[in-house]
C-alpha cells in the first residue's frame, strides 16, 4: 500500500461519470482525501447524453406508438396522436436531466465532501512520480500529486472515416437527441444497441428510417433475436439492409438530401434520406491526457489496458468504466470504479467477472441477454441443449396482446446447468435481472422448472421454457404451466 501522507489527495478522479463517482463515494467512506477533476457538465455520459436521455425520449416515443397502434390491438379502444412537438419533447427531456444531474450527482458531492474542480486534466511527471496538471476554463495552471489517480473519462461517439462525410452534417447519438425537428427521413448507418434504439425512436416520432447494417441487428446476441427485431421493425416501417458497407456521402444541392453509397450484395445502391445518423460505436476519451508520459499503455482504439484488477501499467493509475474498452454499461463503469478503489487502497486484489453481467437494448419488445449464447458455449466447447420458447405460450404476452419475441435458454447438455437466457418481449430487462439470480446460483434447467412463478408475469416465461426440456408446453394448460 502506498503511504499517503506526502500527497494533496489520496485519490484524484478525472472525469465525473458513474465510475468517477462510485469511486469517490467508495473512497471517501474509507476516509480518502479525494479530488474530482471534470471538464464538462457534471454526470458524464449516462445522465447528459446516453442511457437517461435516450430511454426517456424512447418512453415518449412508445407512448405515441402505443396511442397509435391500440385500436388494432384491443377491441374497444380508439385512440390517435398527432404529430410530435419536438421542441418541446427535447425541453422536457432537459428538465428531466437537470433534476437528476443535481439530485444523483451534484448533490452528491456535498453529501460526501470530496473536492470538484472544474478544468481539463493533463498527466505530467514521469511513471515514477506521476503528476496531474488542470487547466481551469479561465487558463489557470495548478498541479497536484495524489497517491492513486483514477481516469474514468468515459467514451464518445466514434465515425469511421468515409469520402464526402464531413461535409453532410451527420448526425451523432448524441447530437440527434437535440434536434429541434423531426427528419421526414433517416438513414442510420449501423446495427448495434444505440443503432436499434435510435432507429425505432425516430420511426416512432415519425421519421421515415432506413438502416445499413454490416452484419445482422445485434449481430453479437442470438440469431433468433436479430430476426425477432427485424420483423418488429419491418412491420413498424423501418427497412432494414443488411451486408451494406457506406463508401461514400455526399449532399444533393438540389434538394439538400443525403445521398449515401453502399456496397450491398456484390453490388452498389444509393439511399438518400434527409438526415444520416452515425451509430457506428463508440471510442474511449483518452486524447489530450497525456498518458505515455506517465507510462500508461492504450490499445489500438485508445482505450486504457487493464488487468482484470483495473490496475494500468502504472501501479498507481487505475481506469474505470467504457475508456477501458470493456462493456460500455453504466453498472459496468460504478463496480469498476468502487472496485478499482478497493484494490488501490485495500490491497484486496479481486478482478472483475463478467460471466453474468446482463445485457439489455431498450427497443420494443426489448432485447435482454445475461450468460453465455448457443454459439459463444459451443466455441468454449460445452455442449449444450437449447430451447427457443415463442412468447405464444407466455400467458402475460397473450393477455399483452404482443407476442411478439422468444426466450431461448442455453444449457449444459450434460449437466442442466443454465449457461445463459436471451429474451425478446416486453419487460425482457427484468428477465434479464432474474437471469442473473439463476445463473449466480448455477441452476438447472429442472430446478427452475420446479421453481414456483407468478401466473401472469413475463418472468414466468423463463420456468416455462424451462419445462420445456421435458414437457412439450403446447400441452401445458395455462393456468397450469
Amino acid at each position: 500500500m502506498t503511504d499517503t501522507a506526502a500527497f494533496d489527495y489520496d485519490l484524484a478522479v478525472i472525469g465525473s461519470g458513474g465510475g468517477a463517482f462510485a469511486a469517490a463515494i467508495r473512497a471517501t467512506n474509507l476516509g480518502k482525501r479525494v479530488l474530482m477533476v471534470e471538464r464538462g457538465t457534471v454526470g458524464g455520459t449516462c445522465v447528459n447524453t446516453g442511457c437517461v436521455p435516450s430511454k426517456a425520449l424512447l418512453a415518449a416515443a412508445e407512448s405515441r406508438h402505443v396511442a397509435l397502434d391500440a385500436s388494432g390491438r384491443f377491441p374497444g379502444i380508439d385512440t390517435s396522436a398527432g404529430p410530435v412537438d419536438m421542441p418541446g419533447l427535447i425541453e422536457g427531456k432537459r428538465s428531466l436531466l437537470e433534476g437528476m444531474r443535481s439530485e444523483k450527482y451534484a448533490d452528491l458531492i456535498a453529501d460526501y465532501s470530496w473536492e470538484m474542480r472544474q478544468g481539463e486534466a493533463v498527466f505530467a511527471g514521469s511513471p515514477g512520480d506521476p503528476v496531474l496538471d488542470i487547466v481551469s476554463p479561465g487558463g489557470v495552471r495548478t498541479s497536484v500529486r495524489a497517491a492513486h489517480y483514477l481516469v474514468a473519462t468515459g467514451s464518445a461517439p466514434w465515425v469511421p472515416k468515409v469520402p464526402g462525410l464531413e461535409d453532410t452534417g451527420y448526425l451523432t447519438s448524441t447530437t440527434a437527441m437535440e434536434l429541434d425537428e423531426v427528419p421526414e427521413s433517416l438513414l442510420v448507418i449501423g446495427g448495434g444497441y444505440v443503432a436499434l434504439e435510435q432507429a425505432q425512436l425516430f420511426a416512432r416520432l415519425g421519421s421515415k428510417v432506413t438502416m445499413l447494417v454490416r452484419s445482422r441487428l445485434a449481430s453479437a446476441e442470438e440469431p433468433e433475436a436479430s430476426l425477432a427485431l427485424m420483423g418488429v421493425f419491418a412491420d413498424e416501417g423501418i427497412r432494414v439492409v443488411r451486408r451494406a458497407t457506406l463508401s461514400t456521402v455526399r449532399t444533393d444541392t438540389g434538394t439538400g438530401q443525403v445521398v449515401a453509397t453502399a456496397a450491398v450484395a456484390g453490388g452498389e445502391e444509393e439511399f438518400r434520406a434527409d438526415r444520416l445518423l452515425m451509430a457506428t460505436g463508440r471510442r474511449a476519451v483518452t486524447g489530450g491526457l497525456n498518458l505515455e508520459t506517465v507510462g500508461v499503455g492504450t490499445g489500438d482504439r485508445g482505450e486504457i489496458l487493464v488487468r482484470s484488477t483495473l490496475a494500468t501499467s502504472n501501479p498507481r493509475i487505475w481506469a474505470a468504466g467504457d475508456v477501458t474498452g470493456h462493456r460500455e454499461f453504466v453498472y459496468v463503469a460504478s463496480a469498476h470504479g468502487a472496485l478499482a478503489v478497493e484494490n488501490a487502497f485495500t490491497d484486496a486484489g479481486r478482478g472483475v467477472d463478467y460471466r453474468h453481467l446482463p445485457r439489455v437494448v431498450f427497443t420494443s419488445p426489448a432485447l435482454a441477454a445475461v450468460g453465455m449464447t448457443d454459439q459463444q458455449a459451443n466455441g468454449d466447447g460445452i455442449r449444450c441443449e437449447c430451447r427457443v420458447l415463442p412468447l405464444e405460450f407466455v400467458p402475460r404476452a397473450l393477455v399483452n396482446r404482443d407476442t411478439r419475441g422468444f426466450i431461448k435458454i442455453v444449457a449444459d447438455n450434460k449437466t442442466g446447468r443454465i449457461l445463459g437466457i436471451t429474451a425478446v418481449g416486453k419487460d425482457a430487462g427484468e428477465l434479464a435481472a432474474a437471469g442473473v439470480y439463476i445463473l449466480e446460483a448455477g441452476m438447472t434447467v429442472d430446478q427452475v422448472a420446479n421453481l414456483w412463478a407468478p401466473y401472469l408475469t413475463m418472468a414466468e416465461g423463463i420456468r416455462i421454457a424451462s419445462q420445456s426440456y421435458n414437457t412439450d408446453v403446447s400441452r401445458l394448460s395455462c393456468c397450469a404451466s
